[in-house]
């Protein structure tokens, strides 16, 4: 059945099925046409939760193109079904760990911009090696990122920030730079609730040299 001839339901669920990037292979770097066909700038959201930031984000900026990674079944689910019912083509996410995608699977120098928003603190000691934050992740990053590319960094938690902010100091090939606030840069849900309760957001931005 062609897609001019599918009915409201299985044209959805096609849609659905195809905002999710499942790799042919899981051990070897994809090409971008593997991900997207059109050529245009592509920017990652590293563990997307919701999708609300990603969404927002594909919709305002129609000239590129967004992929999401998240763990979590039900999450992904989510996040596709939205894509779907929104009728995005510039907006894809996969099931996978964050590190895992950069390291092994995302094209060398791809990304103009990465964005990584309130991951998971991981606070007891014991949990630390589990933060997305460590030296071979910022290896991987400077990979992914093409040259002059960013990664914006957001969290509410103060403890994993100075965290951050102590590997991000050890890696190489980054610069830290100024972040002036951006009205249009979208806030996702979790983070308007704790900026309606005055809580501070902590924030890095950095470019790969």
């Amino acid at each position: 059945m062609s897609n001019a001839t599918q009915d409201p339901h299985s044209a959805f669920l096609a849609a659905a099925g195809h905002a999710l990037w499942q790799p042919a292979d899981h051990v070897r770097r994809a090409q971008m046409s593997d991900i997207f066909s059109r050529p245009v700038p592509l920017e990652i959201d590293f563990g997307c939760g919701d999708g609300s930031f990603i969404l927002a984000m594909a919709e305002r900026f129609p000239d590129r193109n967004f992929l999401g990674t998240e763990r979590m079944l039900g999450r992904v689910e989510k996040v596709s079904r939205a894509i779907a019912r929104r009728g995005l083509t510039n907006c894809r996410v996969i099931r996978l760990e964050s590190n895992y995608v950069a390291k092994w699977l995302l094209p060398v120098a791809c990304a103009a911009t990465v964005h990584v928003g309130f991951p998971d603190p991981w606070p007891k000691r014991h949990h630390h090696a589990r933060r997305l934050f460590q030296d071979d992740f910022m290896v991987s990053l400077h990979q992914v990122l093409a040259p002059g590319a960013e990664v914006r960094i957001k969290t509410d938690d103060q403890p994993y920030f100075l965290w951050i902010e102590k590997v991000i100091a050890r890696a190489k090939g980054f610069e830290r730079i100024e972040w002036p606030e951006e009205p249009d840069y979208p806030k996702t849900d979790f983070e308007q609730h704790f900026v309606a309760q005055g809580l501070p957001i902590y924030r890095a931005r950095l470019r790969k040299i």
